[in-house]
């Protein structure tokens, strides 16, 4: 009245894990492709390939790369605006930050020429009588 358990059927169980992993295995070394789907008469869309293939030579993550890919495609395909295009690829850009449009450029402070002429006036005064 009891049953043994059959050994075939835990044997089984092992060799479908390891079949599953393995396809999984394969697509991870597999080297993702970078996308040549640019369109140099549409301004717009050239400028968006552009960022693309910046943001890709610069990551190293396959899936990033993946990320980057499945955006491009979609904005070729018109199912997503450019500005939602740039949304999703800001995090893998290089330059993100407030300082990205500054130039390097230092403030200068102008004054006017009568402002000017009144202190250095002032400054040759106090040189001559010595203050």
């Amino acid at each position: 009245m009891t049953e043994d358990p059959k050994p075939s059927d835990d044997q089984t169980e092992p060799t479908e894990q390891t079949e599953q992993t393995e396809p999984t295995e394969q697509a991870e070394t597999e080297p993702v492709e970078k996308q040549m789907i640019d369109r140099p008469s549409d301004f717009r869309f050239h400028a968006a390939y552009m960022v693309y293939s910046d943001a890709w030579d610069r990551t190293q993550s396959s899936d990033d790369k993946l990320k980057l890919n499945e955006a491009i495609t979609m904005l070729s395909e018109d199912k997503i605006d450019c500005e939602t295009f740039y949304r999703e690829i800001s995090q893998y850009r290089g330059h993100t930050g407030p300082d990205q449009f500054s130039g390097g450029r230092a403030f200068i402070e102008t004054q006017r020429k009568r402002d000017w002429r009144r202190r250095e006036q002032r400054d040759e005064r106090n040189k001559r009588h010595g203050r």
